[in-house]
């Protein structure tokens, strides 16, 4: 088992993964479709930013309808969408190829939002058991992992965490922070 980090907390991937190429980023929760009476659809969406802290281009946010970043090695691949979150584990997967991430990308904003929540009269107080973690694929050792454990009962959108470049090095950075308005709010906080 790899390192727990608590909300705020950051920790450098070198420390604890010495050599780290990849990271597999697995994003996963339990909602219960009973306090709504719908269906949750949760999506794990990247926010691909440069240094001032904003989109690069449409195409560096990474969603079920662009699975890929837009570089020629596409170091960046969302695995695609679940539509239910059934099951154990993962419910949604992204691949990051950090030797081959191009330079100009500083952060890889990692969020989740509820498909029509407000359509549906959902948020994240009616979701338990979310989190995200990033796997090694060499070994399939789980590396780091953050558990969210507070109530967002009245958001819609959560940054679960940052992948960020300090000092020529991959870090983590554990947010849990939730916003109202859907996806929408974050296109807006991260949009140039």
């Amino acid at each position: 088992m790899g390192i727990s980090l608590a909300k705020g907390e950051r920790i450098s991937l070198e420390k604890v993964a010495p050599g780290l190429k990849e990271a597999v980023v697995g994003l996963g929760w339990d909602t219960n479709p009973t306090d709504s009476g719908s269906d949750f659809d949760l999506d794990g969406s990247l926010f691909v930013l440069g240094s001032d802290g904003k989109l690069i281009s449409d195409k560096h946010f990474i969603f079920y309808n662009n699975l890929t970043s837009p570089d020629a090695d596409k170091s960046i691949q969302h695995m695609g969408d679940n539509l239910t979150g059934a099951g154990e584990g993962d419910d949604e997967i992204i691949k990051i190829n950090l030797q081959k991430v191009p330079s100009d990308i500083n952060k890889i904003v990692v969020t989740v939002t509820i498909h029509e929540a407000q359509k549906r009269k959902q948020n994240f107080g009616q979701v338990q058991n979310a989190f995200i973690r990033i796997v090694n694929p060499q070994d399939n050792q789980e590396v780091v992992r953050y558990d969210l454990t507070e109530d967002y009962s009245v958001e819609t959108a959560l940054i679960m965490a940052e992948i960020y470049r300090k000092d020529n090095e991959w870090r983590v950075n554990a947010v849990g922070s939730g916003y109202e308005g859907g996806l929408q709010a974050l296109l807006d906080r991260f949009n140039k």
